[in-house]
């Protein structure tokens, strides 16, 4: 199963918990270091540009980077749309977000080559399934108590490669998909529990989700 529709379910959760935002809470700073709720916002947003423009080249047969650092200024981005105000962070995201979503729509072929991680065009969708949902806990916009069960089996899936080899971590996949993206402390687990490998492929940073 591709999870489009709740990737969907995910961005309207996201969506309605942002309604309310102010100004004020854009520039109050998170968990990330250096970074605040308008810096988590602009990441996802600008993910969700970057995951749409993909995608759209995919259907048309032409392969892209998910960033091109030639002509894309990721960090860059990110800092200079940072500040945006509330307004214009919701907007933003609705805009991308939708983008996405139409663009998904027009696939017929979800196994289509794309230069992104396992090479098929069906990563992006749980990319983007990881990266607002985990994101969504960052801004103050939810809380691994929201996680869809299946989302949650998802990111354990996804996420156990983090363990040492010789790590028995055991508990329910809501509380081990929390701790294993950096989300909790490991609450509800047993076991001795390690410090956690790199972010799956390559990204060590909890500032990445995908």
């Amino acid at each position: 199963m591709i999870p489009t529709a709740e990737v969907a379910d995910a961005h309207r959760h996201l969506f309605r918990a942002l309604d309310s935002l102010t100004d004020t809470e854009v520039r109050a700073a998170t968990a990330l270091p250096g970074w605040t709720r308008g810096h988590v916002l602009a990441h996802v947003t600008d993910a969700g540009r970057a995951l749409a423009d993909l995608v759209e080249h995919a259907v048309r047969g032409v392969l892209i980077p998910l960033y091109d650092p030639a002509t894309h200024d990721r960090d860059g981005i990110i800092e200079a749309t940072a500040g945006r105000t509330a307004d214009e962070h919701r907007s933003a995201l609705r805009e991308h977000s939708r983008r996405l979503e139409a663009a998904w729509s027009r696939v017929t072929d979800w196994d289509q080559a794309v230069d992104y991680r396992d090479g098929k065009l069906s990563s992006t969708v749980f990319a983007r399934w990881r990266e607002v949902w985990i994101h969504a806990v960052d801004v103050e916009a939810a809380t691994p108590a929201d996680w869809p069960g299946g989302f949650c089996e998802h990111a354990v899936d996804f996420l156990k490669e983090r363990l040492p080899s010789d790590a028995i971590v055991t508990g329910p996949p809501r509380a081990l998909a929390a701790w294993l993206s950096g989300r909790s402390d490991g609450d509800g687990l047993t076991g001795d529990l390690p410090e956690l490998g790199p972010w799956p492929g390559g990204r060590p940073r909890n500032r990445d989700a995908r």
